[in-house]
């Protein structure tokens, strides 16, 4: 990484820090924050080596930045070639920019907190490729899934509204829209040699 990356890194956690501060409207979080990965992602950034690492059988999380008092947190997102995610939630807002490769992203309706157990409703899908950027979730629109569907790794640069490595989440079974929670955990290069996932799900 050159010398500039760290700090150029730097000024988008304190920019983001910022704006995560002035206002609690998840909308305006996640129009500013996607402005911010956009800038960040044209402006050529690079990964460490040791955040952009790929894993056999299932996606890699790695953190970039997690605030002290847990508002929101920065991460890499691996998936090699052909990885999926279950359906899931992220119980919060964010923002991803395709830092490498592309992603297929299938959406559904978020159910209603009192609507009966059914199967869930797609919602339309999108496919996206290096350097743009999508607002992944609000909480009033939270359910997708996603495959990795480049000729290489891809990689995403995630930004959300909390410690996305230990907050409770949802996969669901989209047949049915019975649900399990989760908590996703975080990575680091040593995770690579684990034989597998130590969770049910394996969302981003």
């Amino acid at each position: 990484m050159s010398a500039g990356q760290p700090d150029r890194l730097e000024t988008f956690i304190d920019d983001v820090d910022r704006l995560v501060r002035s206002t609690d409207d998840e909308h305006e979080l996640t129009a500013r924050t996607a402005e911010l990965l956009s800038d960040l992602l044209a402006e050529g950034y690079r990964l460490p080596p040791e955040a952009a690492q790929v894993a056999e059988g299932r996606q890699m999380t790695y953190p970039l930045h997690i605030a002290a008092d847990g508002s929101w947190s920065m991460a890499s997102v691996v998936w090699d070639v052909g990885q999926r995610t279950k359906v899931h939630t992220h119980e919060t807002w964010g923002a991803v920019g395709v830092y490498s490769g592309a992603e297929l992203e299938v959406r559904y309706v978020k159910p209603a907190v009192d609507a009966p157990v059914a199967p869930l409703v797609p919602a339309g899908e999108a496919r996206w490729e290096v350097g743009q950027v999508t607002v992944c979730c609000t909480t009033d629109d939270d359910i997708h899934a996603v495959v990795a569907v480049g000729d290489e790794p891809t990689i995403g640069i995630h930004v959300y509204g909390a410690d996305i490595g230990s907050i409770r989440r949802r996969s669901y079974d989209p047949a049915t829209g019975e649900y399990q929670w989760f908590v996703h955990g975080w990575d680091s290069p040593t995770s690579l040699n684990r034989s597998g996932p130590a969770l049910p799900a394996h969302p981003r």
